[in-house]
């Protein structure tokens, strides 16, 4: 129920943006940076990607010990001003780690969904976001990236090394709220690649803080004393339906 509600509020918040961005006077008129210089916001792009989360937490933070899951994430990014964009997105995404302490011996498996909103910082100039550009547009356009946003996170810990089958056994819950909520700041690094004028690729690896230390659901039984948190590396399609 936490999950469908969770994905319902963003994806109305995310189609309301992108129709006032499209019907809005703002949209149509020329706005100017220090320089004098004008440009356009917009258009909306909507996003779509997948690829993979890794865990960071008690149970080690290693891709060896990592069970890695997949992930899928819908959302949108509009440009504010040049080499400034803002975005929202929701994502799916699973996680799994065995123990760095093999005579301990836990693992777990954690199916979660987030919600963020973020900017996005162009480091290199794109003539192509000005009105009166000079040259065509980047084909090319690093960036960083910093955001903030909601986790629910549904773990479930058990004794193993391998990932959990219909014969796992898992371990009472040490809290008994899940799925729970906790707050996420994730920050990045990526590279935008523009395919055709509506259409871009974007690929991008960011690492999530979290307010929790229940992630994998092992706090008590390890260090109760430091959060968790995941990183996902993931391919995105940006499309621009209207707009340049």
């Amino acid at each position: 129920m936490k999950f469908s509600l969770l994905i319902t509020v963003l994806a109305g918040i995310s189609l309301t943006h992108a129709a006032q961005g499209q019907d809005s006077p703002e949209r149509r008129r020329k706005h100017y940076n220090r320089q004098a210089r004008a440009y356009y916001r917009g258009p909306v792009r909507f996003t779509a990607g997948g690829g993979a989360a890794f865990y960071s937490g008690d149970l080690g933070s290693s891709l060896s010990e990592n069970l890695l899951g997949g992930s899928f994430s819908l959302g949108l990014v509009y440009l504010l001003r040049p080499q400034l964009v803002i975005g929202s997105e929701v994502t799916y995404f699973q996680i799994g780690a065995k123990d760095q302490l093999p005579e301990r011996g836990l693992a777990f498996r954690g199916r979660n969904v987030s919600g963020e909103t973020f900017l996005r910082f162009e480091l290199l100039r794109d003539e192509g976001e000005f009105a009166n550009r000079q040259k065509g547009a980047s084909l090319v356009k690093p960036y960083v990236k910093v955001g903030a946003g909601l986790l629910l996170y549904n773990p479930k810990s058990y004794r193993g090394t391998t990932r959990p089958d219909e014969r796992t056994v898992f371990l009472d819950p040490e809290r008994n709220d899940y799925p729970a909520l906790a707050v996420v700041a994730p920050v990045g690094l990526g590279v935008v690649l523009k395919l055709t004028p509506k259409l871009n690729a974007t690929v991008e690896g960011s690492y999530y803080f979290t307010t929790t230390d229940h992630l994998d659901d092992i706090s008590r039984r390890a260090n109760p004393g430091q959060n968790d948190g995941y990183g996902l590396a993931t391919l995105k399609l940006e499309y621009a339906p209207w707009g340049r």
